[in-house]
């Protein structure tokens, strides 16, 4: 009954190997959501012994008792080590390496009615000073399919929903259907990882066959933003402030394209993100009221043969500042402050055997693609040029110990500072160091 009252996740994006065969009526309605239903996933041998808990036994109570609406429970945890040679990555790393890393989630969904399920997910996670570890709703919404035949469907999801942008996003929380313990920063960034994540939406979505060729998946969704977390305020602000930032209408958009035999993904998302800044006038604050528009333009693609995934992902983003940010002459002001980012990586996967992966990853982020070394930065607020960009080389491996443990390790090179979060690493701590090595190893278990 602790479980059932903690709150929940949603098995459709969550869990890659189901216990038991899902009567087709009850298969997520839009199939390319979930991440890991590749054909060459790798997994353990299902048949092998293992001693059971007591959550697994609550679980598989719950799984095999006759229970209404096909309630199913799924979950995960997870607890990484990570150390650095210079910089904060979760926690004081660069001081003998730190634990600072945990991620735990519980999720439930239930069907109701034959259109209608229900689906929720409880998500603690601990990350540096961004991320206390406080459970919270990641995402609990209603999915009602209006339309159903084979391959051809449509319907409307309502609640707060995974922002469906790029391959991982939507499946980032659980550290089976990432490809990495850290996905490449240049397109899902830890730092703000809030509001990337999830948002209060109404989404229509819907799955279409094209001819013999394979189907056309999309989603359009108005949401909110999630904008009120530290780490979002200091890395669109640049600091925390007094005041705080607001939620403004967004909207978001993503269509991908599979072929019949899923060794093809071609995919395009796309964000039109609105927030404003509301000062504490009380408090001094040193700016004046603002808004910021945030409008990505993400590209995907992914190859995948019996051995070995190509994936890579490109990203345009478009930042603009406009109203009254620095009215304060002694602020160095944000009004009118327009530049565009890019982003991009490759990414190789080998699968050595069923239960060995091998990978390695270049990725590549430029906060303003007109000045990709930060040097007119540097002369214009007298900043550090470093943290303008990041150039990431990752060399990693994954080992599937069963179907329900995994352990993981990998090495970065990185030359650069842009991602990093400034809660972590705060400027009265002295300058960042520009090229700086980065190991984690982590455990994950899911039932």
């Amino acid at each position: 009954m602790l479980l059932f009252c903690a709150g929940c996740f949603s098995v459709h994006a969550q869990e890659p190997i189901q216990v038991q065969k899902q009567p087709e009526i009850i298969k997520s309605p839009v199939k390319w959501l979930q991440t890991s239903e590749l054909p060459v996933q790798a997994t353990g041998s299902d048949g092998e012994a293992t001693k059971p808990g007591l959550v697994e036994n609550t679980i598989d109570w719950f799984r095999k008792t006759d229970l209404p609406g096909d309630l199913q429970i799924h979950g995960f945890a997870s607890q990484a080590y990570i150390t650095t040679s210079d910089n904060d990555v979760f926690g004081n790393s660069d001081n003998g390496g730190s634990f600072g890393l945990t991620e735990t989630g519980l999720n439930v969904s239930a069907r109701p009615l034959p259109r209608l399920q229900v689906s929720a997910q409880v998500l603690s996670r601990r990350a540096g000073k961004g991320s206390s570890g406080m459970p919270r709703l990641d995402y609990g919404f209603l999915d009602y399919r209006v339309y159903s035949h084979e391959v051809n469907q449509f319907g409307i999801r309502v609640g707060r929903l995974k922002n469906p942008f790029g391959f991982y996003n939507d499946t980032r929380d659980v550290p089976f259907t990432r490809p990495t313990i850290m996905l490449p920063q240049s397109i899902y960034f830890d730092r703000t990882r809030n509001v990337s994540l999830s948002g209060d939406s109404v989404q229509l979505y819907g799955e279409a066959a094209v001819s013999k060729w394979g189907t056309v998946s999309t989603q359009f969704g108005v949401f909110l933003p999630i904008v009120s977390d530290r780490d979002t305020e200091t890395a669109l602000l640049g600091t925390t402030r007094p005041g705080h930032l607001e939620r403004d209408v967004s909207y978001i958009g993503r269509g991908i394209f599979e072929t019949n035999d899923k060794r093809l993904r071609l995919g395009i998302s796309g964000i039109w993100l609105n927030t404003s800044y509301d000062p504490n006038r009380r408090l001094n604050d040193s700016i004046g009221p603002g808004a910021l528009q945030f409008t990505p333009i993400y590209f995907s693609a992914q190859y995948n043969a019996e051995r070995w995934t190509l994936t890579s992902e490109y990203a345009i983003r478009s930042f603009q500042y406009n109203n009254d940010f620095g009215n304060n002459p002694t602020v160095r002001g944000l009004n009118g402050l327009n530049f565009v980012g890019e982003s991009y990586y490759f990414q190789g996967e080998y699968r050595f055997t069923p239960n060995w992966t091998g990978i390695l990853r270049y990725d590549a982020l430029y906060t303003d693609r007109a000045d990709r070394d930060g040097s007119e930065f540097a002369k214009r607020t007298k900043g550090p040029a470093e943290s303008r960009f990041a150039k990431d080389i990752t060399v990693g491996l994954r080992w599937d110990a069963t179907p329900k443990f995994m352990l993981r390790a990998e090495y970065h090179y990185v030359n650069g500072t842009a991602w990093l979060s400034r809660l972590d690493n705060p400027t009265s701590e002295g300058p960042l160091s520009q090229h700086w090595h980065l190991f984690a190893i982590q455990a994950s278990y899911r039932f």
